[in-house]
């Protein structure tokens, strides 16, 4: 830009900066492509107000969500901290049966309710974002979330991320109506809120704030970037009012890089890509074909029981498979275990979207990836023994979420924060996360989001 007599600026930021003048060079600070202007939501000083309340209301949801699911695990397996599928594993057969059939009907009958009287309503927060104005229904958006809790906590194949997700992005839908914002700044505060009920009730404000840029909003940008890492920061610390501050896989070991998972990130990273293709594709196709109407009566309790009974087996495929993973980081598992986990988990998960039940895959898939790298890494080590079955299932869940995610910087932080380890493993994790997500974006393109959203006019 041309410079002004006297040595003043006609930049045109917004917002314009306090010191008119340019530096000596006379080169403009706007030549910085992520900090040129706000875009089209202006971030004015109602906004900055919305996007803390925004973090408020989300961390306050995020631990009442996770309190109601706490609550429903105590009741349904007095499950009292610990290992869940410990305490899923000391019950009876009978007893998982009859809770995940019962916790079938529950969301059967809840979700049709919902989606019967409700149906006006938005409840889908990354379709509103991408093909929309941002605008969530907050009763129908708290019906889906409470649902999705008690049935998760029953023991159905879902994740935990999904409800805090939603209402981050419900509650800032009200803000902005409150506050009358624009609709690109309802859509930045939405976008916000969502990857800030992430942050909240898995203590990972920076990978929430980089799934908010990187995922939800496909932007860098420092107006992005700053507003998002402000809203998942606020939601982090109430939630920290509740909820535990330490790491989600708490007693992870620092392990070693060593020659041997170099190597194997580069074969692995191709395994974990060609299979992600597969795993998204699936989902997509159930996530069209899932049940509706009447027949979730009896569709989404029969898959439910089918999932308990392959659970008298293999009661880690209770839950989100949190559990599942943290065994894998550890190191625990034969390899058997981790290859029917792996073959298991996302089928169980799949299944169990096609009934017609409403819940996250984040975790699911994360955990997927992370007994996928135990069982690959087991039997790569009977070719170059010395390292540590752990250290390669650290990398397979970051490959796997990573590419499933169509996003490897957020599956990269994510899994770091959420085990507050890894940095000695950050290049070989990267490897493999870049790999995977080439091959899934060459080969296909869709994401876990992506492939879930809803066909048009529904």
């Amino acid at each position: 830009m041309a410079r002004k007599s006297g040595g003043e600026s006609e930049r045109q930021r917004v917002p314009q900066p306090l010191i008119k003048r340019r530096i000596a060079s006379g080169r403009g600070a706007m030549e910085q492509p992520n900090a040129t202007h706000d875009g089209e939501a202006a971030l004015t000083p109602v906004f900055w107000v919305a996007i803390v309340l925004t973090g408020i209301a989300t961390g306050l949801f995020g631990a009442g969500l996770m309190s109601l699911l706490q609550y429903v695990e105590k009741l349904a397996f007095s499950y009292n901290g610990g290992s869940y599928q410990a305490a899923v594993a000391t019950t009876s057969n009978l007893h998982r049966l009859t809770m995940l059939v019962l916790a079938g009907f529950i969301g059967a009958v809840g979700w049709y309710l919902v989606r019967r009287y409700l149906k006006k309503e938005k409840a889908e927060i990354d379709d509103a974002l991408w093909n929309g104005d941002g605008e969530i229904g907050l009763r129908r958006s708290l019906a889906t979330s409470v649902i999705s809790e008690i049935v998760i906590g029953m023991g159905a194949s879902i994740g935990r991320e999904a409800a805090p997700k939603l209402m981050g992005g419900a509650s800032a839908s009200v803000l902005s109506h409150w506050f009358r914002l624009s609709s690109a700044q309802k859509r930045l505060l939405v976008a916000c809120g969502g990857g800030a009920g992430l942050a909240a009730v898995y203590n990972v404000p920076l990978g929430g704030a980089i799934f908010t840029a990187e995922v939800m909003l496909g932007s860098l940008a420092l107006p992005t970037a700053l507003t998002a890492l402000a809203c998942t920061l606020v939601a982090t610390m109430t939630a920290w009012l509740f909820l535990p501050s330490r790491a989600t896989y708490i007693d992870v070991p620092n392990y070693h890089l060593s020659g041997s998972i170099m190597v194997w990130s580069l074969l692995a990273g191709i395994v974990i890509g060609f299979l992600a293709v597969g795993y998204v594709r699936l989902l997509g196709w159930v996530s069209a074909t899932r049940s509706k109407g009447f027949s979730v009566f009896w569709q989404m309790p029969l898959a439910f029981a089918v999932v308990g009974l392959l659970g008298f087996k293999y009661p880690q495929l209770f839950g989100n498979g949190k559990d599942m993973a943290h065994d894998a980081f550890v190191g625990v598992g034969s390899i058997g275990l981790l290859f029917a986990l792996f073959a298991l988990k996302p089928l169980v998960t799949t299944l169990t979207v096609a009934s017609g039940a409403s819940g996250g895959v984040f975790t699911p898939f994360m955990a997927t990836g992370a007994v996928l790298g135990g069982f690959l890494g087991a039997a790569w080590i009977h070719v170059w023994p010395g390292s540590p079955v752990g250290a390669f299932a650290l990398i397979g869940a970051a490959a796997m979420i990573g590419a499933a995610m169509q996003a490897p910087l957020a599956g990269l932080v994510l899994v770091i924060e959420l085990t507050h380890t890894g940095f000695n493993l950050m290049i070989p994790m990267m490897i493999a996360t870049a790999i995977a997500t080439l091959i899934v974006r060459h080969i296909d393109g869709y994401s876990i989001y992506s492939a879930r959203l809803p066909g048009h006019g529904e």
